[in-house]
């Protein structure tokens, strides 16, 4: 049945926003305009390799761009790399994987991925392939044959392999087939339209390339900016420990939005809200608490309730933002055979209440003005100060670590 689609041009204003490149784009407007004449959808691809298991809003900028193709009535294809997997995406990488997954492991992340990635994409609508479906198919022929389509001197024109080339780092031959396989997957589902971000260009011309000489009609490939992490500075990541994960309560995920540098929101906006450009301007010309708090409020509240993501909000500004009392603080227990004359010194307080690894530590903290006691938050100001030790004392190590003593 033919499906009514909004005009090219209204399509093209929506696919734009938060676009790096597409190339090439004036193809784009063509397969949109023949999409729209004949009602026909396009093949929208989106490859994930399941080498984890945490999606993060890095990774929901390609992904909330596959969900807008949906909505505009094209057809989601979702591409699991059980085969891809095995061998490792060496894009943005400087060096070779040191670890390979097995089948078991990859499996498993796979389920765990499509439930993530569901929490954005409209799944029951989306074709889900895994690439290993086709490549365990493959003998050594077909195999030989499709490699014999790409030349070396191609494949070290990709800034990964040159850069490792340059310093001397190994590169091996089972990362080479990663662009062809990728490529190949392509031609497998006739895409039309490739989403990922901007390392991935190389691959998405070899897909052309393969599918011209497979008799199909070419994908275009449309990328996304890289989404920097909360540091403000590197691309969002588990490993850089600067990513924020959609599967993270409400709360967890507010605390660290409102970590992110200034600098930053703008691209957040765009890259992972709807709201009009010049609504997010007017947000971002008044205080920097304020816009943080709405962008936060609005991004969570894609992955849970609206209430949960307002009562985040409420909640940091009492616990954080105005310096109130935390809702929850947890009691610890200290035993009173610790105490001498019923005091500790301040440092030894906040290592036994494990507010602090090591007494070296507690020390730092407490020459930094970091540690403080009650509701007021008084500074320690002196490591071997002698703290009177009371039941339902507050004791604070920097805004983040706080307890009660319970006196056992």
């Amino acid at each position: 049945m033919a499906i009514s689609f909004l005009s090219v041009e209204e399509q093209l204003r929506i696919i734009r926003r938060g676009v790096e490149q597409i190339v090439p784009e004036e193809e784009l407007k063509r397969k949109l305009q023949h999409s729209f004449n004949t009602g026909t959808p396009l093949r929208v691809k989106y490859g994930i390799d399941p080498t984890g298991i945490d999606v993060h809003l890095g990774h929901t900028v390609p992904l909330r761009k596959i969900r807008q193709f949906q909505e505009l009535g094209h057809q989601a294809v979702i591409i699991i790399g059980n085969a891809t997997a095995m061998v490792g995406d060496p894009s943005g990488r400087d060096e070779v994987r040191s670890k390979r997954l097995s089948e078991k492991e990859i499996e498993a992340n796979a389920r765990d991925y499509l439930a993530q990635v569901g929490r954005v994409v409209r799944m029951e609508t989306a074709e889900v392939h895994r690439n290993g479906d086709w490549f365990d198919r493959m003998g050594l022929a077909e195999i030989l044959q499709l490699c014999g389509r790409v030349t070396i001197a191609q494949l070290l024109n990709r800034d990964d392999f040159a850069k490792r080339c340059k310093a001397e780092k190994p590169i091996f031959l089972h990362e080479c087939l990663y662009p062809v396989m990728q490529a190949w997957d392509s031609v497998e589902i006739k895409s039309d339209i490739e989403l990922g971000g901007t390392e991935q260009l190389y691959s998405f011309m070899l897909a052309r390339d393969l599918q011209a000489q497979a008799g199909l009609n070419q994908q275009i490939g449309i990328m996304s900016p890289i989404l920097v992490g909360l540091d403000g500075k590197r691309r969002m990541g588990k490993s850089l420990g600067n990513y924020i994960g959609i599967c993270e309560s409400a709360y967890d995920m507010m605390k660290k939005f409102m970590q992110l540098p200034d600098a930053v929101m703008p691209m957040y906006f765009e890259l992972l809200t709807e709201l009009a450009t010049d609504e997010a301007e007017t947000l971002l010309a008044g205080h920097p608490r304020d816009a943080k708090i709405c962008l936060a409020t609005m991004v969570i509240s894609q992955y849970h309730a609206d209430t949960d993501a307002e009562s985040a909000a409420k909640r940091w500004m009492q616990e954080i933002g105005r310096g109130g009392l935390p809702a929850h603080i947890p009691e610890v227990k200290l035993a009173v055979s610790d105490l001498k004359d019923g005091t500790l010194p301040a440092f030894l307080l906040l290592t036994k209440l494990g507010l602090q690894e090591s007494n070296g530590a507690a020390r730092r903290l407490i020459a930094q003005g970091g540690a403080k006691l009650g509701e007021e938050r008084t500074v320690i100001k002196d490591a071997v100060q002698k703290i009177a030790v009371e039941n339902g004392l507050l004791v604070w190590a920097g805004k983040k670590k706080f307890c009660r003593v319970s006196l056992d």
